[in-house]
């Protein structure tokens, strides 16, 4: 298929997934990267305390407050 009558579904906003290899598809900038981090006893069990609370994993918790932080810091 020609790039015109791709961007011409897209624009009549057709499913234009049968034409995508999504087993190829990536996220630029969301890439994955191990970091090991060592915080204090009292911060873990804080944390491990939000994280029973709001059912979800201690990691999830960590991504979002410092996503949180780091928007912070961009609109500021």
């Amino acid at each position: 298929m020609k790039t015109e009558e791709f961007d011409k579904k897209f624009d009549k906003r057709e499913d234009l997934s049968k034409y995508l290899d999504f087993s190829k598809a990536t996220r630029p900038g969301r890439e994955q990267k191990r970091v090991n981090v060592d915080f204090p006893v009292w911060m873990i069990q804080s944390l491990d305390r939000e994280a029973t609370r709001l059912g979800v994993p201690r990691q999830s918790i960590i991504k979002v407050w410092i996503a949180e932080r780091l928007e912070e810091k961009a609109h500021a």
